[in-house]
Parts: structure tokens; sequence; C-alpha cells
């Protein structure tokens, strides 16, 4: 069921959109990224594998992934990939390159800037990190209990992170200063959020309590997407339009009017 809270959410959505069903079968699903080249990548965490599913078949992209959760593209349609105590970027021979891994736990999710830096977040370390275009390694953000999905605005210039609190849950904003460390932490809206995705009109998108829930810039709730199964992450699709939505052992997808912000 799709549910409006507010009247403008049908201009993100179609009042007869219905989520189908994308692949089935897996242990946990979570980290899409729809490539330019159009395809989708997704982990399968328990699995230890990338999926790719391409044409409406399934293969595998990578076995043995470390542990692969997030996962995004670089400018040259390098992946980019949270694992098990590092960050890497696979290469387009195949070869895996680490780029962050001093004193991380678990990265958790990422995402590329325009600037061609990387904000990641480690959600045991309570931390929020960014790779710059140098390959330096820093923290920008240490106020977030279980730092989880990440996203960046429209305009690039502000990062919003799901910081999923056991006891007070929330979204965070934080501004993005020009040398990419990140100042003013604000609550855009209290709810317990895995992965988050944004529109180009900076609308945000959240996997959270068994649906996709959007809220507008100012932290107004706009409407619900539910799904068949609780949801981990979403991406956008071809052109940054249409929802895949990772949800347990499932993959699904939802069409939109909305347009995804442009990252990669």
């Amino acid at each position: 069921m799709i549910e409006a809270k507010k009247p403008e959410f049908w201009k993100l959505i179609d009042r007869a959109a219905k989520v189908t069903e994308v692949a089935k079968g897996f242990q946990f699903t979570e980290g899409p990224v729809f490539s330019r080249r159009g395809y989708l990548l997704f982990s399968d965490i328990p699995a230890n594998r990338i999926q790719k599913w391409e044409a409406g078949k399934l293969s595998v992209m990578r076995e043995g992934s470390n542990g692969a959760n997030g996962l995004t593209f670089d400018h040259q349609g390098r992946l980019l990939a949270c694992e098990k105590g590092r960050v890497t970027r696979t290469e387009k021979d195949g070869r895996v390159t680490v780029l962050a891994s001093s004193g991380l736990e678990m990265p958790n999710d990422l995402v590329y800037a325009i600037d061609g830096s990387v904000y990641f977040t480690d959600l045991p370390r309570g931390k929020v990190y960014q790779i710059t275009r140098k390959g330096e390694v820093r923290v920008v953000a240490e106020d977030c209990a279980r730092p989880n999905g990440v996203a960046l605005s429209p305009n690039q210039q502000r990062l919003l992170v799901a910081d999923a609190n056991r006891e007070k849950p929330a979204v965070r904003v934080y501004d993005i200063a020009a040398d990419g460390t990140l100042r003013g932490s604000r609550v855009l809206c209290t709810a317990r959020v895995d992965g988050l995705k944004t529109d180009e009109d900076g609308n945000v998108w959240m996997a959270s309590a068994g649906a996709i829930r959007v809220f507008d810039a100012a932290g107004e709730e706009l409407g619900t997407v539910e799904v068949p199964e609780a949801p981990s992450n979403c991406c956008w699709g071809a052109g940054f339009a249409g929802l895949y939505i990772t949800a347990r052992t499932g993959v699904y997808r939802v069409p939109t009017l909305a347009h995804g912000t442009r990252t990669f």
C-alpha cells in the first residue's frame, strides 16, 4: 500500500504505483546500487557475496565479499564497498584496492561526493569518516551513537546520516564545509532508519519501520511505501528514477515520478 501523509507526495509517486518483486531467496540483502550500464548490484551479507541483477537474470558479481554491506560507484564506474574492517574499490581489472582500514570495525554505508571524496559510517565505532580525494582518511563526526545509512543532499552541501541509536533514533543533517569537514549537526526527524537516499528536490527516502518513508527537507513526513518485507536500504534505478529496495530475503522495485540525487 502507498499512503500519502501530505498531498504533495503524489508529485513524487503515482497513486497507482505497485511494488514488484525483482529477485528472491537471499539471506539478508543490503547496499543496492544501480550502474549507469544498466544493472543492479546488492550485497547478500550472510552469504558473503555481491549479487548482480541484469535484464531479469541473476549472477554473482563477487564471491567471498568480506561481509560487504553498503555499495556505490565512483565517477569512473568503479565499485566502492563497505566491508568488515575496511572500505574497498574494485578496479576495472577486478583487483580490489583498500581505501581505508586503520581502526575500522564494520563500515556500514557510504556515498561518493562530486569532489571525489567518500563519506562512510562505521556503526559499532559510532563515527562518520571521510576519505578525501587525496586518499586521507579522517573522522568528520562522532555525535551519532550508531551511524548507519548515509546520503548527500542534491546540492551536495549537506550530509544526512541515519543514527540507529537504540534510545533516540534519528536522521541527522550536517553542513559540509569547503574543506569537506562537517558542521552544524541537527536532527531532521526522529525515526529508526537503516539506509536512505535523497531525490533531486531534497526529499529523503528512508528504509524505516517496514516501509520506505519519505520526508521533505524540513523533516515533514510526506508518505510511505509499504514493502512485503522490512526494507534495509534503497537506491535509484536507470536514469536515477524508480526505486530499488533491498528487504531481507528479497529485492523489490517501485516506479517513481521523482528522480534521485546523482552522486556518481
